[in-house]
Parts: C-alpha cells; structure tokens; sequence
C-alpha cells in the first residue's frame, strides 16, 4: 500500500516486523485493519520485512516515504520452539535502530505480540509509544499527538512512564483496507497465493497457555459473513490460491462459521481455504458443509490426548470428541493436521504413552509435537510456573522460556515420539529445522499454492 497524496493529510508508515517465513510466511492482515481505521483521517503506506527488504534497503524506504508517524507492529516474540529456540528480539532492535537513523518522526509500537509485553518492548526497543490491544486505537493516538485529544484517555497506550497497561476488545468500526497493488501482497501471492481472513474475534476458551483472550478479548464479536465473503472474493480477484482463516478457532461458533460457509457459496467463491478448529464434536453435516463451501484443510489444536492432560491444559474438549471431530473431517474428505503441546504441568511417561498410542488411531492425517509450553504473563500457566518456582513475578520473559515437567524432559519427549514415529513423515517435531520446513519451502518454488502440509500425510 503506498501513500494516497493528500497534502492536507499527515502520513503514516506501517511496517511489519515479522521475518518468520518457516513453514510458510504470513499475510500481515492486522496492519489491513489498522490501515482501514486511519483511512479517512491519514495518508498510509505498508512495509512487509517479509518482502526481502535489508535494513539498508529499509532505511531506503523510510528515508522515501518521509512519514509523520512510524508504526512497527511486532506479531512474533519468538519461534515458540524449545527443541530450536529462538528469540526476535535482537532482530527487532535493529530494525527500531534503523527507523530512528533514518527518521525523526515518532516511532509507536503495536500488534499481537507487542501486546503481550508492551512495557517490555517499549523499553528494549527506546520507542515513543506503544498501543497495546487492537491497533484500531491507532487514529485516536495520533489525533491526540496532533492535539486532538488526551494521549492518557486513549486505551491501551502505553508510554516510557508506564509501569503497566491494560488493553481491552476493540468495540468500535471494523474496516479492513486491502490493497492487492501493494508490493507485500504482491509477494505473498506470488509466494505460495496464500493469503488470510478473519471471521470474528475474540475467543472464548480459556485454554491454559493462550494469550487470545488478552489480546482479542473473550468475548467473539462477529463479522457480518456478506463482508467476510465479499472479502474473500476481493483476496480472489486480486490472484490469492489459498486462503487461511485466522481465528483463533473458526468453529468456536458453529452457527456462525456455517453461515460464513453459505456466504462464501452465494459470492461464488471458487478457491480452497483453511484455518484452525478445536476439536470439538461437530453439528450433523457440519464439514460436509464446508467441505461444499471450499474447506478443504483443517488444523486441530488437539495438544494431547490424554484426558488428564487436556484437563489440565483447560481444552473445551476430551481425547473421545477428537476422534469424533476427526472422523467428521476425515469423512468429508479434508486434510487434517493436529498440533500438540507436549510437557505441560503433570506430564510423565504415562500420559505421553496414552498420547501417542492415541494418535496411531488418528488416520490420514499430520501430527506436529511441540515439547515444552512457552510461558506468557496473563495465563493460567503463568501462574503454575510461578508457583512452582519455574519462574519469578520480577523475570522479564519477553526472550522464550518453557514451562518444562519435573516428571519427564524435553529430551526424553522427543525421544519417545521419534522412536515411536519410526520415521513416518507426517510425524514432526518442532518448528525449527523440521521435515516441513525443509519440504515446503522447496514446493513453493515449485509453484505449489496453499499450506502444502497436506502433501506429508502417509
């Protein structure tokens, strides 16, 4: 997206800092929204650091759009990976470096993962002001900068006096502004043509190591399915392959994502499309349903499947209704994939045995094992951490730490899976330099379109 010429308009430059691309690169959808809250007010322009750009090439861009105001927006902490551990922090640093050597203008931070440290990151990376929550305050920000209004009445901002902040759901306009001649997206349909999609936000489990609620609030508040189709439509027509729906979990509603389904018939929409379920039991027909509308990929966020550990972890759902929510998906002829979360509170050799001997009895599907449960503030298992002596109230955690079992190590977990797998490929460990990461990327070049985890089911 690059400035509309208004000279009477003050010019807003939104770079993403995500530099993530392992297994695929993600669409920066949040900056869409924070560029359709601004759009009657200021002249926007986005920056992907996906999109190739150095920092020499960045400070190039900076130094042409000459903005008013630079907004960062900081998606990923980090990997989430134990097993290949890696912190963006430093990365971040740099690029606030380079902002500040090639602008004056002030430098304001934002995004999901800005949110979950915004005092933290404000100090580690010497910006000017932070907006913690839903970036639609952005406007309500710089309108007070421009004195229009009180910085202190605007929620969630956070400045170098700030000791703590609070954020709260977003319950004001809603205006995605997708610009499909804007170099990122340019890239990312090129890059796989995959791009994404929200339905609703808010999530209204209370899973124990998950900052959705923090972030988005726990309450859903739904799109109108008419928009979110029309939208799908406009991400079609500007040359998108694939798209994936960012909710936190698309059947959090059942109603609701049925309707968006129906929605995504009458626009005609002709591409595939995924995103993340919980593995609850479905409604009579409900994946058929989707499977009519485009679903062609569903990813579980199943964590274990032992039944004390899912109670453990606060998950809506036991090891029965996976195989159940399974079975749904497998019979409308999906791809399926399920993402565990191995080690948490309780954890021993028992409950891992329980897990795998489980999943053998998951057919036709991906199984990605995480070892180790990053630990965020504003989480139950914070709180477990701390009272097991894990972590102390004054550590600052924005670098990764994992909250590991007393019972059994990491090491021991990968071990056990891998030995277990006997060297299946739809059974991966990890994020880091795993078979998919290896396998994907080279698909792509290959002009493959879509997530592509699909092509490691056995």
């Amino acid at each position: 997206m690059t400035f509309k010429r208004k000279k009477s308009m003050k010019k807003v430059l939104l770079i993403s800092a995500n530099m993530m691309k392992k297994p695929y690169p993600v669409y920066p959808l949040g900056l869409d929204y924070v560029a359709g809250a601004l759009a009657s007010g200021y002249e926007t322009e986005i920056l992907d650091m996906n999109n190739g750009l150095s920092p020499a090439a960045l400070g190039e861009e900076i130094r042409r759009a000459a903005p008013d105001y630079i907004g960062l927006s900081i998606r990923n902490i980090d990997n989430t990976d134990t097993i290949n551990s890696r912190g963006f922090l430093s990365d971040y640093q740099e690029l606030a470096a380079v902002i500040r050597q090639n602008s004056q203008a002030p430098l304001i931070l934002g995004g999901s993962g800005y949110t979950v440290f915004p005092v933290e990151f404000l100090r580690a990376l010497d910006a000017d002001y932070g907006l913690a929550g839903e970036g639609e305050r952005l406007p309500a920000l710089l309108d007070a900068l421009e004195g229009r209004g009180d910085i202190a009445a605007v929620p969630g901002v956070v400045t170098r006096q700030a000791a703590a902040v609070s954020c709260r759901a977003w319950e004001g306009e809603l205006q995605r502004a997708f610009a499909p001649e804007a170099a990122h997206a340019k890239y990312y349909i090129s890059y796989g043509g995959m791009l994404n999609l929200q339905t609703k936000r808010g999530c209204p489990f209370r899973c124990s190591y998950c900052t959705y609620p923090h972030i988005e609030g726990a309450r859903m508040r739904f799109f109108p399915p008419e928009e979110v189709a029309r939208q799908a439509r406009a991400l079609e027509d500007a040359g998108a392959k694939y798209i994936f729906i960012t909710d936190s979990a698309f059947n959090a509603s059942y109603d609701h994502s049925l309707r968006v389904a129906r929605a995504f018939q009458k626009a005609r929409l002709t591409i595939p499309w995924g995103g993340f379920f919980a593995a609850t039991v479905p409604p009579d027909g409900y994946y058929p349903a989707l499977a009519d509308a485009g679903l062609t990929h569903v990813e579980f966020g199943t964590e274990s499947m032992c039944d004390a550990m899912l109670a453990g972890l606060r998950k809506p759902f036991v090891s029965d209704d996976v195989f159940r929510a399974h079975e749904a998906a497998l019979a409308a002829d999906l791809f399926i994939a399920h993402y565990f979360l191995l080690g948490g509170p309780g954890e021993n050799e028992e409950t891992l045995r329980q897990t795998l001997a489980n999943v053998d009895r998951l057919e036709r599907a991906v199984f990605f094992f995480f070892c180790g449960i990053r630990i965020y503030p504003h989480t139950a298992l914070y709180e477990t951490a701390l009272g097991e002596g894990q972590i102390s109230a004054s550590q600052n955690l924005i670098e990764p730490v994992f909250y590991r079992s007393p019972f059994i190590s990491d090491v021991e977990i990968v071990e056990r899976i891998e030995a277990h797998a006997a060297g299946r490929i739809n059974w991966l460990v990890g994020a880091g330099e795993s078979k998919a990461t290896r396998i994907l990327p080279r698909l792509y070049e290959r002009g493959h379109t879509g997530p592509l985890w699909e092509h490691l089911i056995a």
